[in-house]
């Protein structure tokens, strides 16, 4: 219990010390953030190898040479990508729509850290916290304390160097339940990135935090009867050996068409695959999936050699991947789920609409949204395969696990894969800065409600012809907005009333030559006085309801319209007689 109370209060002093940063970055400017970053990353990549060593050592999951791939990866790839992102004040503009967009930064960053892929998903965290501003504290697992502690000590001593504030970078070094509670619930936490099993992922998104979750993979790889063989065979072993399978996004099953798969089986055979006997594979299956149908631990990231072991037998010496033939998809068949090792199933299947099933099938048990991989020479295939199943990241012709964190494809490079609504995430996407930032949006009127004093009054010096200003450039006699159609800066709205204004300046011009007008008995229209007769005429009956089409109507006949307290005006209506004076109050 005093573990407990102390590790609490460790992530609490952490999670001060990281706002107290977080009020500091929020003001940095875009050179000054992105040289903490490049600081970051160059430390990093100097580390690459001996912060794989330690965490091979210190897991025991996965191959040192991969883990400094990964490193790499996340301090090279990862960096180049975001190197050149706007992440401060202004970072777009739309001049069309007059829309402004202003990164604001989210604050601090609650980020869990697994022990699958311990060092390079630190870096990775760490490097777009600090690109979006924000300062970030780690969560361990507790398998993996001591790699992913020496990973933030490294980064949060370039980060200083750099220029940012103590604080920016923090690591839990004592490590329970209660103090990742602590993390992710805390009042100065602003957002959590949570990679890990399914219970932390649920634990992140029932914090009462916004969290960005990553579900599990179960993926499928699709080996159509168009595709290359050897090479589909070489991609599927390469994902699927890469760190002894230890990616969630790496190949769990081969799904092949009958027609090919004799020659698949051959391939994979040369290429050092060994399959498995029934009585093998159930042997395999006890070993990698606990009686609760979870992965156990100790066969995590484990050579296809150790697993075989111990499962009772050897396989040949040039073995690098375990593969099951399989004929059901549940939990009655163990080696249908997620492994996390170099272990492969083999189903195979009569064509693409019976392979659109069995796909489906193994997304819905436990990989739904993630990631999924097809082999084809057939583009049409491939887009039917992309259409249908849910996987947000559809592979083709590449290792799924190379494929799906931008290694070996453009997606862009990260090292936490979300699974959108269907695998209970928040978002597709592969997460990066932007998913760390809120985005202030400034936005100009486009289309007025109110019209200012000014403009009421150009329409009426437009309706009166009255000589443009001096300072429009437009000649003598024409009005402002008749300049600005000339000049191209009117809609083709503005220039139908402008034409309307015309013909009732034209209309009044008429009147006033001729000395009289025609006078007219509806009931809507303002009578002409006779130039013969002083008398008024009696004021006609106000109408009861005015449309803009009524307006439109008075304008091109240059009359009035009368209205009294009961007439119903539409809007529109008076938008465009009100400017004009067309209404007579009656």
């Amino acid at each position: 219990m005093d573990r407990d109370l102390e590790s609490i209060q460790r992530t609490r002093r952490l999670v001060e010390r990281a706002a107290e940063a977080q009020k500091i970055l929020e003001h940095f400017s875009q050179e000054q953030i992105d040289a903490v970053v490049a600081a970051c990353a160059e430390a990093a990549r100097q580390h690459a190898e001996p912060l794989a060593r330690l965490a091979v050592e210190e897991t025991t999951y996965g191959v040192v040479a991969d883990k400094i791939t990964k490193n790499l990866f996340a301090a090279r790839d990862v960096y180049n990508a975001i190197r050149g992102m706007k992440t401060v004040g202004v970072i777009r503009e739309d001049p069309q729509n007059k829309v402004v967009e202003i990164a604001v930064p989210a604050g601090v960053v609650a980020a869990i850290i697994p022990t699958t892929n311990p060092t390079s998903t630190a870096i990775f965290k760490a490097l777009i916290s600090l690109k979006a501003r924000n300062a970030i504290v780690m969560s361990p697992h507790p398998n993996a304390i001591k790699c992913i502690c020496e990973t933030a000590r490294i980064l949060s001593e370039a980060a200083l160097r750099a220029g940012a504030p103590e604080g920016s970078i923090g690591c839990l070094d004592l490590v329970s339940n209660e103090a990742t509670n602590e993390l992710m619930r805390h009042p100065q936490t602003a957002i959590i990135l949570a990679t890990g099993g399914t219970g932390l992922v649920r634990a992140a998104y029932s914090s009462g935090k916004p969290a960005l979750g990553v579900g599990p993979g179960n993926v499928p790889s699709y080996i159509h009867s168009s595709a290359n063989i050897p090479k589909a065979v070489a991609d599927i072993l390469s994902g699927k050996c890469f760190d002894n399978g230890t990616l969630c996004s790496s190949e769990q099953h081969m799904v092949v068409d009958s027609a090919i798969a004799p020659q698949v089986r051959a391939e994979a055979e040369r290429q050092g695959g060994f399959f498995l006997s029934p009585e093998q594979a159930a042997a395999v299956g006890r070993v990698l999936i606990l009686p609760n149908f979870r992965v156990n631990a100790k066969m995590v990231g484990q050579s296809a050699e150790k697993i075989a072991q111990a499962a009772g037998f050897t396989p040949p010496q040039a073995t690098r991947a375990l593969i099951a033939p399989l004929e059901g998809i549940g939990r009655e068949h163990p080696l249908s789920a997620e492994k996390l090792s170099p272990v492969l199933s083999f189903y195979v299947v009569k064509d693409s609409d019976e392979a659109l099933d069995v796909c489906l099938r193994f997304l819905r048990f436990g990989g739904m949204g993630h990631t999924m991989s097809i082999h084809a020479g057939d583009d049409r295939v491939i887009r039917e395969f992309a259409l249908k199943l849910p996987a947000f990241r559809m592979i083709a012709n590449s290792p799924a696990s190379h494929g799906s964190v931008g290694y070996s494809t453009n997606l862009f490079p990260s090292m936490s894969l979300g699974c959108g609504t269907p695998g209970n995430n928040i978002t597709s996407d592969n997460i990066s800065p932007m998913n760390l930032l809120n985005i202030k949006r400034l936005a100009y009127e486009t289309k007025p409600v109110n019209k200012a004093e000014g403009t009421r009054a150009e329409v009426r010096a437009a309706a009166a012809g009255v000589a443009a200003s001096p300072r429009t450039g437009a000649a003598p006699g024409v009005s402002p907005v008749a300049a600005s159609v000339i000049s191209g800066g009117v809609d083709q709205e503005q220039i139908s009333r402008l034409v309307e204004r015309f013909l009732v300046a034209r209309n009044r011009a008429g009147e006033q030559s001729s000395g009289s007008a025609a006078a007219s008995g509806a009931a809507n229209r303002a009578p002409a006085q006779p130039a013969s007769n002083p008398a008024p005429a009696p004021a006609p009956k106000p109408v009861d309801f005015v449309s803009e089409d009524d307006v439109r109507q008075a304008i091109k006949r240059g009359e009035k319209i009368y209205v009294g307290p009961r007439t119903i005006i539409t809007p529109s209506a008076r938008d465009l007689g009100d400017p004009l004076e067309i209404f007579v109050k009656s």
